[in-house]
């Protein structure tokens, strides 16, 4: 295995003993200088990676070097150590409450695409595949965020490995012009998404409007390059015995038989057979099935009955007295596809993975395109397809009580996993058709009445957010992207989708509700505060 070493910074004419490589020099400071020496170096290497690395820090360890490289994941950084969580700022107000810009701790080894040139170990396939740094950026900082959001987007899988670099490193990096913030958000989100920020930026004195105008004017009007097709890697972790691999299936169910008998006939049909299937039936007593058990004698299962209904008590229940090494998570409204649990397993081997998630596909609706259906790091955590190692709920804990009635339990599942440094995966090409059945489930609470795609699609309805998504927020996000979060879902009310005309109807009609929406989030805002007291209510997982 060999990995060049290109040093960077103020030193990187030293002489430095290197035995991994070749060493290479003349990156100092800028985009265009480090994109340069990366495009000789691509043309010519055969290396299996290259080491970007500041000799501020001390010398490199070529020994961790190659154990990162022939482990799990493609990029290798230090980017939360070094200073760059948050950055750039500008994104708080085009995605504040996605997951993976919510930072783990800076200790902790975890899934970021804040890369530091600083210190950054990349496989050479990654760059050949995904490109090199953005030359037009003023900072190299701001060219490293950009280059860390569009391939972590397009399949590669970054980690910060604080172990990379001193406990208190003496480099701390340069954070991004405020012109290289907004060309960041052009060239991630588009020009559109970047008039809304610079907007906001400006109302919320974030910036200067005069400095915001500028940098807006020094964007290009169109990046410098097309998304490279997704990330695809040969490589594998492990050759997996999948007839030793003991699944858990876990399945809430609440007046939902007639689906419950389609994945039940499914799951007879997997290529690996479940290990056990727990289902936990919150249906009145008067309107359960008896025929449940008799009709599936040939299946693992294991009926538990709850009279107080709830999906995160009933998760909860069924993941206390599982026994499986792994947890598949499902709907009872689900459509399963015979190699789904195949496939989940052979990911997480193959990728070294603690949480591997497929994607669901609605009635009518087609599958993602091709191009997209690959894998990469996920930020999301859907408990209707969803494969996990039964020691990651350890860390992490189980479904909190707040969300037992109410939308975005796994949301909120999902980001204290993520916070925990678990390597999570999502493989797009891996599906459930899911039917969003009409009644039972979070339908029987009246918690999921009209959803984004109705409010879309119909002109008088609001997808207004859930005190529990309010709640959420509160506890794993910033006061900053708790607001923008509220002001982009407040004048999304106005956007649908047709004909301009019709969507011209939705903006005058969702304009006319404009006061009513924000006095409904407040008084939905005052409620979630109020929770803050009583919540989380989260169980541990018996070992």
């Amino acid at each position: 295995m060999t990995i060049d070493l290109l040093l960077v910074g103020p030193h990187a004419d030293r002489d430095i003993a290197w035995d991994a490589g070749r060493v290479l020099r003349g990156a100092r400071a800028t985009p265009a200088e480090l994109t340069r020496v990366l495009d000789e170096w691509l043309a010519a290497t055969t290396a299996d990676g290259i080491l970007c690395w500041d000799l501020r820090l001390g010398s490199p360890d070529p020994a961790l070097a190659a154990r990162l490289l022939a482990g799990r994941g493609d990029v290798w950084h230090a980017g939360l150590r070094l200073g760059l969580g948050g950055q750039p700022g500008l994104i708080d107000f085009v995605a504040p409450s996605w997951m993976l810009n919510r930072d783990p701790p800076k200790e902790r080894e975890a899934t970021s695409w804040r890369v530091s040139l600083a210190a950054c170990l990349v496989r050479t396939v990654v760059l050949r595949q995904l490109g090199l740094p953005c030359s037009d950026f003023e900072t190299t900082t701001g060219a490293m965020l950009e280059w860390g959001h569009r391939t972590i987007m397009r399949g590669a899988l970054l980690r910060h490995v604080p172990a990379l670099v001193p406990e208190q490193p003496t480099v701390v990096a340069e954070p991004p012009t405020l012109a290289d913030e907004v060309r960041f958000v052009v060239y991630r989100y588009g020009r559109s998404w970047g008039r809304w920020v610079t907007t906001r930026a400006g109302m919320t004195r974030y910036a200067a409007v005069t400095d915001l105008a500028h940098a807006w004017r020094s964007v290009p009007g169109r990046r410098p390059y097309d998304d490279p097709p997704g990330y695809r890697t040969s490589r594998s972790l492990g050759t997996p015995d999948l007839s030793r691999a003991r699944v858990t299936v876990l399945i809430p169910t609440l007046n939902r038989y007639p689906y419950l008998h389609v994945v039940l006939a499914n799951l007879r049909m997997q290529t690996v057979r479940p290990h056990e299937i727990i289902i936990v039936d919150q249906s009145p007593v008067d309107r359960r099935d008896p025929t449940i058990a008799t009709s599936f004698t040939d299946l693992p299962l294991r009926i538990m009955y709850l009279d107080s209904p709830g999906q995160c008590r009933s998760r909860n229940a069924g993941l206390k007295v599982s026994s499986g090494d792994f947890i598949l998570f499902i709907d009872d409204d689900d459509e399963l596809p015979p190699d789904l649990i195949e496939r989940h397993l052979i990911n997480l081997y193959k990728y070294d993975a603690d949480v591997v998630s497929g994607v669901d596909i609605e009635v009518g609706t087609a599958p993602l395109p091709e191009d997209r259906q690959f894998t990469r790091a996920s930020d999301v955590f859907p408990t209707n397809n969803t494969l996990v190692r039964r020691e990651v709920l350890h860390r992490s804990g189980l479904f909190d009580l707040a969300f037992d009635r109410a939308p975005r339990a796994d949301g909120e599942l999902g980001m204290r996993v993520y916070g925990s440094g678990a390597f999570m995966v999502i493989d797009q090409s891996n599906p459930v058709m899911h039917h969003h059945a009409s009644e039972g489930g979070l339908r029987a609470h009246r918690a999921r009445v009209i959803t984004y795609r109705m409010s879309r699609e119909q002109l008088t309805r609001r997808h207004l957010p859930h005190i529990s998504e309010i709640y959420l927020m509160s506890r794993h996000f910033t006061m900053r992207q708790q607001s923008e979060t509220l002001w982009l879902r407040t004048f999304g009310t106005l956007s649908g989708r047709g004909s301009p005309a019709r969507r011209l109807v939705k903006a005058l009609i969702g304009g006319a509700q404009l006061a009513d929406t924000v006095l409904e989030i407040a008084k939905r805002r005052q409620v979630a505060r109020e929770w803050l007291q009583r919540f989380p209510q989260i169980d541990e997982l018996p070992r």
